[in-house]
């Protein structure tokens, strides 16, 4: 028997047991006023086996457990989640636009021309290079980590690889192939849902987003580094500015100065947040494991340890080889390529067929 997912289908048919339930607690007819003790204590025992009974009936079935009936519960509260999720990504996506937006604005009005003004010319020439560069690579991955599908399994075709059926889409799902509530569809080789990007990130799209983890991280760090001087002097500029009487700085000084403590809190901030997501990404990766699959084999080698085995995870090739497939770099020269210059390439293979590293004779379990 499959069970419904609609929770309004579990609230009703809880009511209609729940009557059922409150019928049994009336008296019979015709009983005595006084002298009902035989009857409560034969009721007694009918309400607590019917009421477990209906507790049962409600979750129970050969293919469900108790959890079916909290995802039932808070279904409303999953729904409501998800809503809010789905419309934040917008706002968050405009977020980060502002954000990035305001930064390039900071640096090209006040930073680079103390920097053209100051520095001798080869440190010039690194800091036009090495900062348009690091832009170039956020935008870019930026944009193709938001547009880029991650990848859903073909609708229609029946004869496709499947290790198990998706309950919310009643379609097969191919191996690393899983659900997401908020996009409501399967994800090829799914990651997590990124709401900073208002896009899962999935088998198409995953060098983008970890790309753009890592050169964000990268320019944040280049930004706070480039301006340090600047924000230790509009500091102490700014504390002068609330002395009495403030010192006579004219309005643009002041606006320079907030703006460069702007810059150099808003970078640093997020070298630090960014950066140790950046570092979790780049374990997974090394292990070869998505964040979904790095709790789904956490169980699995917590069980398989208790029966005395090994856990083997068969999508693991090697760190280098896991990243190498992921950067999609097949020579040498596609580092330079593929990995420091913009590059729009296709990952390997179509997200449904995987190259696993074990055979018949090497099982997962060992």
């Amino acid at each position: 028997m499959r069970v419904s997912s609609s929770w309004r289908w579990q609230l009703s048919r809880a009511m209609r047991l729940a009557l059922c339930w409150c019928r049994l607690c009336r008296p019979q007819k015709g009983g005595r006023r006084w002298g009902f003790k035989p009857w409560v204590s034969g009721r007694s025992v009918e309400l607590w086996s019917y009421s477990k009974l209906l507790l049962r009936s409600l979750y129970f079935n050969s293919l469900s457990n108790g959890d079916t009936l909290l995802d039932c519960a808070f279904e409303p509260v999953y729904w409501i989640v998800d809503n809010v999720t789905r419309w934040f990504g917008v706002v968050f996506v405009c977020l980060v636009v502002l954000l990035t937006t305001s930064v390039v604005l900071i640096i090209y009005l006040f930073v680079l021309p103390t920097i053209l003004r100051t520095y001798p010319l080869p440190l010039v020439v690194w800091h036009l290079c090495c900062g348009h560069w690091l832009l170039l690579m956020v935008v870019f991955h930026y944009y193709k980590a938001t547009t880029t599908s991650p990848g859903h399994p073909p609708k229609g075709k029946v004869h496709i690889p499947s290790v198990s059926m998706c309950k919310k889409c009643i379609a097969p799902k191919p191996p690393r192939t899983h659900h997401c509530s908020i996009c409501n569809t399967c994800v090829l080789k799914m990651d997590h849902h990124c709401p900073w990007l208002n896009n899962c990130v999935g088998h198409f799209n995953h060098r983008y987003f970890l790309s753009f983890c890592l050169y964000m991280t990268l320019g944040c760090i280049y930004c706070s580094s480039s301006s340090k001087e600047l924000f230790l002097e509009a500091y102490s500029a700014i504390e002068r500015y609330y002395q009495t009487p403030p010192p006579p700085d004219a309005v643009q000084e002041t606006t320079a100065y907030k703006s460069i403590i702007f810059l150099w809190v808003l970078t640093s901030s997020v070298a630090v947040a960014l950066g140790g997501l950046t570092l979790w990404h780049i374990i997974l990766i090394s292990r070869g494991e998505s964040s979904v699959e790095r709790h789904i084999n956490k169980k699995e080698i917590t069980r398989l340890r208790e029966k005395g085995k090994v856990f083997k995870n068969p999508y693991h090739h090697g760190t280098i080889n896991n990243w190498k497939l992921l950067l999609g770099v097949e020579k040498r020269s596609h580092w330079f390529t593929r990995v420091l210059l913009p590059s729009s390439h296709l990952p390997n293979g179509d997200g449904i067929v995987w190259d696993c590293t074990f055979t018949r004779r090497d099982p997962m379990a060992i």
